[in-house]
């Protein structure tokens, strides 16, 4: 297959018609963002979450401009901003809003029901000492949400998706050095609640 193309380069292709290298941004893309979200949401959530994230993206990347930021901080940015309203809207029924499915988009784009959980991996999440004592994803599942969401978000973005501070707040929209503080303060909180 040669070399792997970047987000860039898919980019431009798939802007010059070469429509079915979206895909290629969704198997890349799934794995990270299925996390992302499913810490967020829940894991029976964030499959519909993630559907409606790759809508979002599949509807505005003619928009996109790598001038501005990195397709990963752009994506994770609408992942972010999905994952608010679903929250927000999750008290109450789905308002009768049409849903769309990947087959809308494109025949090829998904054959796989199940692709988002199958191409989950398991990684060691979160690297600090006292994080360690976490064993499995139920734990640590159970250990996130009693964090407040910002504090939540700024260590799934920072240990299980390998970003930089800097990168955390484009995402956020907010300055590095609050990023840094939430995450210094979202470190102390886990420490208590783990012992």
């Amino acid at each position: 297959m040669g070399e792997e193309k970047s987000d860039s380069e898919i980019i431009e292709l798939y802007k010059n018609g070469e429509k079915e290298l979206f895909r290629d941004l969704i198997n890349r893309y799934t794995p990270p963002l299925f996390n992302f979200t499913a810490r967020l949401t829940g894991q029976d959530n964030a499959p519909d979450v993630m559907q409606e994230v790759f809508i979002k993206a599949w509807k505005n990347i003619k928009k996109f401009d790598s001038q501005k930021a990195s397709f990963k901080t752009w994506i994770f940015t609408i992942a972010r901003n999905t994952t608010t309203d679903f929250l927000r809207k999750s008290g109450s029924a789905s308002g009768g809003k049409k849903s769309i499915n990947f087959s809308d988009i494109n025949e090829n784009v998904d054959e796989d029901e199940n692709s988002f959980e199958e191409n989950i991996k398991a990684e060691d999440l979160l690297p600090d000492k006292a994080l360690q004592k976490l064993e499995d994803i139920e734990t640590l599942n159970k250990t996130l949400e009693k964090l407040r969401p910002e504090y939540r978000e700024v260590l799934v973005l920072y240990y299980q998706e390998e970003m930089t501070f800097g990168e955390i707040g484009e995402i956020l929209s907010k300055p590095t050095n609050t990023i840094k503080s939430q995450h210094r303060r979202a470190i102390l909180e886990l420490r208590k609640i783990i012992g």
